[in-house]
C-alpha cells in the first residue's frame, strides 16, 4: 500500500495541474475554435437542440429542458452558466446574427437579467441550422461524453465562417479573446476572394469587409487602426454612438441618441449623464430621458437654448461611455492551440475547414451513393431473369437457402441477394422497373459529380462557393455600423462648456461658502453678509464662473472646487458648509482661498505650520483631475498644524511670528519648490512651549498688526524688523513680562484699515487697525481692554473686507 505513495515536490505538483488547469480552460471553455467560432458549451447547446430536434422550423421548448439536457449529456457544469450562454446566443444586441430564438424575456440593452429558465422557451434560429448542416454526414470528429454515454462532435461544419460574423470574447489563463462581429454577407465575399486569390493582401480583404459591424451599430474611427488590427490580429478603434441633433419650438435643441458603443449598459450611461447633469459639470444641460421603446432606442438630452452643443458633445463622448475604445484580440484555438491570427489567418484556416468538410461528405455520400448503386444493379438485373429468379426462390427452403442458391446461380453478392429477395411484389410492375432505371442514371451522375469533388479540388471549391453564396443570399442584411477614417481628437475647454457670468464668491472662517449673483449683492449693504456673528470673513472676489477656486485648511488639506459648481446663494443667505461635500476632521476649518483662471502660472503656494516648518509648492504642482475629494498639501506631523498659506508671484520676504512674540524674517527663496506630500523645511528655531502663529509674504505691505490674551494691540512698521536667516531662533517683538507674559493670539500684515474684534466671554470690542499709535520692537503696544473687567481675551475677528 506504501508503495502508491509518490514523493513529489509540491512546485512540481501545483506546476503540473495548473499546466493541465489551464490547457482545459484554454481549449475547453474560454476560447473560441477558428473553424465555427463557438466556445465549447456553446457547441454543446447547439447540438443539444439539434439533436433534440428543437429547430427553426418547429415549436419553442422550455428553456429548462435544454439547459437539462446540455448539463446531462455534454456539459457537467452549474446550470446558471449554461443558460447564461444560451441567452446570449438569442440576445440580438450582443450577436449580429442571433444562434437561437428566445420566446420570453431575455433581458435587455439596459442589463436586466433574462427571466428565469422555467418561464422562457428556445429554439435554434434558420442561420443556426447552416452550423450544424451535414454534420450526421461524417463531416467532422466526434469523441465521446464526459461520461461514455454519448458523442459529441468536436466542432460543427459551419457553412460560414461564424468566428467573424458573430466574434468572441472570453479570458482565461494567460490569454484573452476579443473578436468584433461583422456583417455576414462582407465576411462571406471576403471569404469568397481568399478561395479565389489566395496571396489576397490585407487591402484588397477590406475593401470588400471594411470592418466590424456591431449588432447595436454605432460610429467606427480609425481605417488606420483597423487595417493594422487586421493584418496582426490586436488593435484599438474607437466606436461612439450615433447622435442627431434636433431643433425643438423655442429654439432649443435636443441630443438623440439613437445607436449605442457595442456591449455598452444603456441605464447605466443615462445615470452617468444624470449625475453630469445634477452636478453641473457641463453647463447647457437641462434634462436627460430615455424614450426607448419598441420601435427602437431613442436616449434624449434637452439642451438650453444658447448651450454649445459642439462642446457639450464632445464632453459626453470624453467622460461617458457615448465614445469607447474598442481593443482587438483576436485569439481562437488552431489546431488545438491557441493562436494570435490576422483576418487572412482566419479566413484561410476556416476554408481549409470547410474543404475537409465538403470532402468528407463527399465521400461518405460517394460510399452511400456506391452502395445503393450496387443494389440497383442487382434488382435491375433480378428482373431481366425474372423468371428464373422467382423459380430458384420458389425451389429454395427458405430465406436463406434463396440467398445462396441466388449467389451460387447468377453470381449476387449478398447484400444484392438480400435486396432481390426482399422485394415486394408491387416492384414488379413497368413503372418501378422504369423507376429503377431512371435511379441508375441518378446515381451515376451523383457518384462521377462526387469522385470529381474528391480529386479536383477546384470542383471542390465551386462546391464550398455555391454554399456561402447560398447562405449569403438568405441571410444577407444591411450594415448597421458607419465607418469613418479618422479618429476625432475631443478638445474640451472649460470656456466652450460653461456659461461665463459674473459672480462674487465668499469664504467664511467656519466654512460656509457660496457664490452670488452680482444683482443680489447689489441689493444689499456689504455689512449684511449672511453669516454667523462670531464668524470671519476670510475670502472675498468679484470675479466670473470660469475661475476656480483653491480653499486651504487648517489640517494641511485643499479643495480645488469649480467657481461655476457653487450653489448660487443670495447675499443676506448663509452659504453651504464645504463639510456637505468635502470629508473635514470635525476640527478642520479654512485659513486661506485663491482664485485662480488657470494653474499654468508662474507662482507657488507658500504654507507655515504652527511647529515652525515652513513649504513651498508650484502652483502647477495643485493641478488635479479628480477634485470632488479634500487633497493633502503637505505632509503634517501629528501635533501640528498649518497657521498660515499665502501666493508668491517673485521676489519676497517672509514674516514669521510666534505666540511668544518673537519674530524672524527672511527671504522666501531661502525655500525651495517641493512636491505636495513633503513637509517643507524649518522656518524658525522655536523655543519650548512655543508655536508660530502665523507666517505672511511682506510684499506690497506696510504694518504688522498683533493681538495678545492681555488686550494688548501692537501696530509696527515692517521697516523695524531685519532680515535674518531661515531657522534662526528670532528677535523678540513684545517686551518680556514674567509675572504674566504676552501670548500672540493673532496677527496680519496690512497696508489698508480693516476692523479688530476683541471678544471674551461676555465682551466684544471692536477697532480700527489704524487708530492704534505705531509701536517699536520689543514693547507691548496698546491695552485697548482691561483684562481684569473686559476677560481674558479667547477669540480675535479680522474683518479685511468692507
Amino acid at each position: 500500500m506504501h508503495k502508491q505513495i509518490q514523493q513529489l515536490k509540491l512546485e512540481d505538483v501545483i506546476g503540473d495541474r495548473f499546466g493541465r488547469y489551464s490547457k482545459y480552460v484554454i481549449q475547453d471553455r474560454a476560447i473560441p475554435d477558428v473553424r465555427d467560432g463557438l466556445k465549447p458549451v456553446q457547441r454543446r447547446i447547439l447540438y443539444a437542440m439539434y439533436k433534440d430536434g428543437n429547430t427553426f422550423d418547429k415549436g419553442y421548448r422550455k428553456s429548462a429542458k435544454t439547459v437539462g439536457n446540455v448539463i446531462g449529456n455534454y456539459h457537467p457544469h452549474g446550470e446558471s452558466s449554461i443558460y447564461d450562454a444560451m441567452i446570449r446566443l438569442g440576445q440580438d444586441w450582443k450577436m449580429r446574427e442571433e444562434l437561437v430564438q428566445i420566446h420570453g424575456n431575455k433581458g435587455s440593452v439596459d442589463g436586466d437579467p433574462p427571466a428565469a429558465m422555467r418561464y422562457t422557451e428556445a429554439r435554434l434560429s434558420h442561420l443556426s441550422q447552416e452550423l450544424l448542416s451535414d454534420i450526421n454526414k461524417d463531416t467532422v470528429d466526434f469523441i465521446d461524453n464526459f461520461d461514455d454515454t454519448t458523442q459529441e462532435p468536436t466542432v460543427l461544419p459551419s457553412k460560414f465562417p461564424n468566428i467573424l460574423v458573430n466574434g468572441s470574447t472570453g479570458i482565461s489563463a494567460g490569454y484573452a479573446t476579443d473578436i468584433p462581429p461583422h456583417n455576414l454577407e462582407e465576411v462571406i465575399n471576403a471569404t469568397l476572394k481568399v478561395i479565389d486569390k489566395p496571396t489576397v493582401k490585407i487591402d484588397e480583404l477590406l475593401e470588400i469587409m471594411p470592418g466590424p459591424d456591431f449588432p447595436t451599430g454605432g460610429i467606427i474611427q480609425g481605417k488606420k487602426e483597423l487595417k493594422k488590427a487586421y493584418e496582426t490580429g490586436q488593435g484599438r478603434i474607437v466606436v461612439r454612438a450615433k447622435v442627431d441633433v434636433e431643433k425643438m419650438r423655442g429654439d432649443k435643441v435636443q441630443l438623440v441618441i439613437t445607436e449605442l458603443p457595442f456591449e455598452i449598459n444603456k441605464a447605466n450611461l443615462v445615470k452617468k449623464i444624470d449625475e453630469i447633469i445634477i452636478d453641473k459639470a457641463v453647463d447647457g444641460m437641462l434634462e436627460v430621458r430615455d424614450e426607448t421603446d419598441r420601435d427602437g432606442l431613442r436616449v434624449i438630452i434637452e439642451l438650453r437654448k444658447d448651450s454649445n452643443v459642439n462642446a457639450i458633445l464632445n464632453y459626453l463622448y470624453k467622460k461617458t461611455n457615448l465614445q469607447i475604445s474598442y481593443n482587438f484580440n483576436m485569439v481562437a484555438i488552431d489546431n488545438r492551440r491557441p493562436k494570435l491570427l490576422s483576418l487572412k489567418d482566419i479566413l484561410v484556416a476556416y476554408v481549409e475547414h470547410q474543404k475537409e468538410v465538403v470532402l468528407r461528405r463527399s465521400k461518405y455520400l460517394l460510399d452511400t451513393a456506391s452502395k445503393r448503386m450496387h443494389i440497383i444493379e442487382g434488382l435491375m438485373r433480378a428482373l431481366s431473369i425474372l423468371d428464373e429468379v422467382i423459380r430458384i426462390i420458389r425451389e429454395s427452403e427458405n430465406k436463406r437457402s434463396a440467398k445462396e442458391n441466388l449467389m451460387n446461380a447468377y453470381d449476387f453478392t449478398e447484400k444484392q441477394a438480400e435486396a432481390i429477395v426482399m422485394l415486394q411484389l408491387y416492384r414488379l410492375t413497368n413503372t418501378d422497373i422504369v423507376d429503377l432505371e431512371n435511379e441508375h442514371i441518378d446515381l451515376e451522375y451523383e457518384i462521377n459529380t462526387l469522385k470529381d469533388i474528391i480529386e479536383n479540388e477546384s470542383t471542390l471549391k465551386k462546391v464550398i462557393k455555391k454554399e456561402l453564396r447560398d447562405v449569403k443570399k438568405t441571410f444577407k442584411s444591411e450594415r448597421l455600423t458607419v465607418i469613418e477614417d479618422q479618429i476625432e481628437s475631443l478638445e474640451v475647454s472649460r470656456e466652450m462648456l460653461i456659461r461665463e457670468e459674473d459672480t462674487v464668491v465668499t469664504v467664511t472662517r467656519d466654512g460656509y461658502i457660496k457664490r452670488t449673483s452680482p444683482r443680489s449683492f447689489s441689493a444689499s449693504p456689504f455689512e449684511e453678509l449672511g453669516k454667523k456673528d462670531d464668524d470671519e470673513l476670510l475670502f472675498f472676489k468679484e470675479g466670473h464662473t470660469l475661475e476656480t477656486l483653491l480653499v486651504f485648511t487648517n489640517k494641511g488639506n485643499y479643495m480645488i472646487i469649480p467657481v461655476h459648481e457653487l450653489e448660487d446663494i443670495r447675499w443676506k443667505d448663509h452659504g453651504v458648509h464645504l463639510s456637505s461635500k468635502y470629508n473635514l476632521d470635525s476640527q478642520e476649518h479654512p485659513i486661506f482661498a485663491y482664485e485662480i483662471d488657470s494653474f499654468d502660472i508662474d507662482e507657488s503656494i507658500v504654507m507655515t505650520t504652527k511647529n515652525g516648518q515652513v513649504k513651498r509648492t508650484s502652483l502647477k504642482d495643485h493641478e488635479m483631475t479628480r477634485i470632488n475629494r479634500a487633497i493633502s498639501a503637505i505632509n503634517l506631523s501629528k501635533d501640528d498644524e498649518v497657521v498660515s498659506v499665502d501666493v508668491v508671484k517673485g521676489e519676497s520676504n517672509i514674516l514669521l511670528l510666534t505666540k511668544q512674540g518673537i519674530s524672524l524674517m527672511f527671504n522666501i527663496n531661502e525655500v525651495s519648490d517641493t512636491g505636495l506630500r513633503t513637509k517643507g523645511v524649518k522656518g524658525i528655531s522655536l523655543k519650548e512651549n512655543d508655536a508660530v502663529v502665523s507666517g505672511n509674504l511682506t510684499t506690497n505691505q506696510d504694518y504688522v498688526l498683533s493681538v495678545t490674551n492681555r488686550g494688548a494691540v501692537k501696530r509696527t512698521n515692517l521697516k523695524e524688523f531685519e532680515i535674518g536667516k531661515r531657522s534662526q531662533v528670532g528677535r523678540a517683538l513684545y517686551k518680556n513680562v514674567k509675572s504674566k507674559p504676552h501670548e500672540v493670539l493673532r496677527a496680519r500684515l496690512f497696508t489698508e484699515d480693516f476692523t479688530v474684534s476683541l471678544i471674551s466671554d461676555e465682551n466684544r470690542e471692536d477697532i480700527q487697525a489704524m487708530d492704534i499709535r505705531l509701536s517699536e520692537m520689543y514693547s507691548n503696544g496698546s491695552f485697548i481692554v482691561d483684562e481684569d473687567t473686559f476677560g481674558e481675551i479667547d477669540k480675535v475677528i479680522f474683518s479685511i473686507y468692507s
